[in-house]
C-alpha cells in the first residue's frame, strides 16, 4: 500500500511538474494577463478538469511557478554564494553573476516575464515582489560574504538597487537584436561594478 502511495505522489509531482513546464510556454508566449488554464492544459496534453485536480485557477499556477523559480534560483546563488571571498574581484563576481543570469533569462523566459509583470496587475505584481525579495536576499548575503563589514542593512538597500538595474535592462535586452544586448549587458556590467565598489 505504501510504495502505490509513493507511486501516486511521484505521478502527481510529474504531473505538477509539466503542466507548470506548458504554463512557462504559455507565459513566454503570450505573457502571464493573457493566460489561461485551457491554454496551459492544451499545452500539457490535459483537459482542463485534469488541470484543476492540481491547480484551481490561473493564480495557485502563477504561485507554483514563484515556488519553483525560488527553489531553482536559490540552488544557483548557494553555488555563487559558496565562491566568493574578500579576495574575488568584484569585476568578475558581476561578470559571473550578468552572464549567468542572461544564459537563466534565455533558458527561462517566463521568469523574467513574471519578474517584470510588476505593472500588469495585483496578482502579478505580488509574484514579481517575491521573486525579487528573493533575489534581493542572496545578493545581499553575496555582498556581506564579499564585504564582511558592511552594514547588513545597506547590504540590502545595495541588493535591492543591483537587482533593479538587472531587471530594467533583462527587460531592454529581451526585444534588442543580438549586436544591441550584447552592448547592454556589458554597460550593465560596468554599471554593476561602478555602482557596488
Amino acid at each position: 500500500m505504501a510504495e502505490r502511495t509513493v507511486r501516486r505522489q511521484a505521478r502527481g509531482l510529474k504531473r505538477m511538474a509539466e503542466i507548470l513546464d506548458a504554463a512557462e510556454a504559455v507565459i513566454a508566449e503570450i505573457g502571464y494577463p493573457a493566460m489561461t488554464t485551457n491554454q496551459v492544459a492544451a499545452q500539457a496534453g490535459l483537459s482542463p478538469g485534469s488541470l484543476y485536480q492540481f491547480f484551481r485557477n490561473k493564480e495557485e499556477i502563477l504561485d507554483g511557478l514563484v515556488s519553483r523559480y525560488t527553489d531553482e534560483r536559490a540552488v544557483f546563488w548557494t553555488e555563487r554564494l559558496s565562491a566568493v571571498t574578500p579576495d574575488l574581484p568584484l569585476e568578475t563576481l558581476v561578470g559571473q553573476v550578468v552572464d549567468q543570469s542572461v544564459a537563466f533569462k534565455a533558458h527561462s523566459p517566463a521568469y523574467w516575464a513574471v519578474m517584470h509583470g510588476s505593472a500588469t496587475g495585483d496578482t502579478l505584481a505580488g509574484a514579481a515582489d517575491r521573486l525579487q525579495e528573493a533575489v534581493g536576499e542572496q545578493v545581499a548575503a553575496m555582498l556581506l560574504r564579499r564585504a564582511p563589514d558592511l552594514d547588513p542593512a545597506r547590504a540590502r538597500l545595495m541588493a535591492a538597487m543591483a537587482v533593479a538595474m538587472v531587471s530594467a535592462v533583462m527587460a531592454l535586452i529581451s526585444t534588442a537584436e543580438p549586436t544591441r544586448a550584447a552592448q547592454l549587458i556589458e554597460e550593465l556590467k560596468v554599471a554593476l561594478v561602478r555602482y557596488l565598489s
